[in-house]
């Protein structure tokens, strides 16, 4: 059974950095899945923040590029460096995964639509006052 777990959440000033981690139980080895992280803010959806894929390859929202790295260590836990807070970025932050089933198509890029992750953590939340 596939289980996702965050932590790393925290209260911080802004300008300054957090790292997230998300310890995954999968089905299958992890670079076999597509893996994100995502942000929820108060009275907004679920928007992805970055995504990392086959051959680690990683996408990151605009709002977020030059500041946040996703990667995938050892390949079992998923991490989200953010630097560089800033107040819009408090949000509850989700760790999720799909399996990709395009893993031999090399041009395939994950995808950040909420509803293709069927793997879900329960989120950690970070909060940057300024």
């Amino acid at each position: 059974q596939v289980h996702l777990a965050e932590s790393g959440g925290a209260s911080v000033q802004s300008g300054g950095s957090l790292r997230l981690s998300c310890t995954m139980d999968l089905d299958y080895s992890a670079d076999r899945y597509c893996l994100a992280w995502f942000r929820l803010t108060v009275g907004l959806q679920r928007e992805a923040v970055a995504t990392i894929g086959r051959d680690e390859t990683t996408d990151y929202a605009d709002a977020v590029k030059g500041r946040f790295t996703i990667s995938l260590d050892n390949n079992e836990r998923l991490s989200l460096l953010m630097d560089s807070l800033k107040p819009e970025d408090t949000a509850m932050y989700y760790c999720a995964a799909y399996y990709n089933v395009n893993y031999y198509t090399p041009e395939y890029v994950c995808e950040t639509r909420e509803d293709r992750y069927h793997y879900w953590g329960q989120g950690t939340q970070v909060t940057v006052s300024s």
